[in-house]
């Protein structure tokens, strides 16, 4: 009984990592208006899919880094401490995305192994190792991806202006109810004019046209700012949306890479799971928990912490997935998470559009995540004694 109980918290702590953690890769694409949520989903659950596969080769160190092996003495490391940790975690990141906050499955984690742990084996808990394999990654990261961000921002604007990249500017008019009721002229039905387009009449376009500048008349919500120019032959609006779509494709990737095997780990210290076949049932509850149920936290990391353009956005992911996925080559348990949040905070700060308020509850949400997932796995592990 006790194993089917470790396997169904293994599998809910999978289910609300998908829940929270899915369109963490995918936000600056959403936010920045490149992808819808129906398109950045798919992006997000497709592309977590596959790194979720392709931990079972390339992140094995973190599979045995949270298998508790080393925290307790092996005869204490049984099914029912690693199924209170994962209760306690996943009961801890399930209550945050009903909220909408985004939190770290790993630092839920390592609030569970410590509440677990010292229900467990007392004063023989190996809480050192907690801290130094775990506590470290996990403050540093995501001010490593805040500077990174900046870095790169700061770094790819000084690039635009010595290729002479110019921003293009577009006024948009929003038609009321008398100009949208007014019929489109049959001059300005041209090839290609769409049905409730509205075009601009020649006597206004021409004097425009005479200065090199163009008008755009269309809905708020196609007015961004856009990159005008070429670099090395490519059109920079293209270089830099494809540029974002892979590089929230490679966070998504990198975040299946990164907590897969942390989930797994749980399955393999009760020796319930091979990696392989661990990673396959973790990788299908994540994905179904992100299409399910991913809304809230991505609305929050989308649009609540800071607005940013494609190229801010770009930027960002950059910066997530090179963390992220050197971490879990190395074995070094940061959460994408925090590197993500960080990432978009450096956006926020280096344009001077942080929201402060969003901000520090994402913060105290943080805060909040390793004392009650602690407490939590401790209570589920006193229940079990």
């Amino acid at each position: 009984m006790t194993s089917e109980l470790l396997i169904a918290s293994a599998l809910l702590l999978a289910f609300v990592n998908g829940a929270n953690d899915n369109m963490k890769g995918v936000a600056t694409l959403y936010g920045s208006g490149v992808l819808s949520y129906r398109g950045a989903l798919a992006l997000a659950t497709g592309s977590t899919a596959l790194g979720s596969l392709a931990s079972v080769f390339l992140a094995t160190a973190l599979v045995k880094a949270f298998s508790a092996k080393g925290l307790v003495p092996d005869a204490l490391l049984t099914p029912e401490l690693l199924c209170a940790v994962g209760l306690g975690a996943g009961l801890t990141v399930l209550l945050a995305t009903a909220l909408g906050a985004p939190i770290s499955t790993t630092h839920a984690l390592l609030g569970g192994l410590f509440g677990a742990g010292w229900v467990a084996a007392g004063p023989e808990l190996n809480a050192g190792a907690l801290g130094r394999g775990f506590a470290l990654p996990l403050l540093a990261s995501p001010l490593l991806a805040l500077l990174l961000a900046r870095t790169l921002l700061s770094g790819g604007q000084r690039a635009a202006r010595h290729a002479n990249v110019s921003g293009d500017s577009c006024i948009c008019l929003e038609p009321s109810a008398r100009l949208a009721a007014l019929p489109v002229p049959a001059a300005d039905g041209a090839p290609g004019a769409q049905p409730g387009m509205l075009r601009v009449r020649a006597d206004l376009a021409d004097p425009l046209e005479a200065v090199g500048a163009s008008l755009t008349v269309g809905h708020s919500s196609e007015c961004r700012e856009r990159n005008g120019g070429r670099l090395a032959g490519i059109e920079i609006n293209a270089a830099v949306r494809w540029g974002h779509l892979i590089s929230g494709g490679g966070v998504g990737f990198a975040r299946g890479l990164n907590d897969t095997p942390k989930i797994v780990g749980l399955l393999a210290g009760a020796a319930i799971a091979t990696p392989s076949t661990g990673a396959l049932a973790v990788g299908t509850a994540m994905a179904l928990g992100g299409l399910v149920a991913a809304r809230r936290v991505g609305e929050t990391m989308a649009k609540k912490i800071t607005p940013m353009t494609p190229e801010q956005g770009l930027g960002g992911n950059l910066a997530t997935s090179f963390l992220v996925i050197v971490a879990s080559r190395l074995g070094i348990p940061v959460s994408t998470t925090h590197v993500s949040t960080g990432a978009i905070a450096g956006i926020g700060a280096s344009a001077g559009t942080l929201q402060r308020r969003t901000t520090l509850q994402v913060l105290g949400a943080w805060l909040l995540t390793l004392p009650l997932a602690a407490a939590l796995s401790a209570v589920v592990m006193w229940l079990q004694s």
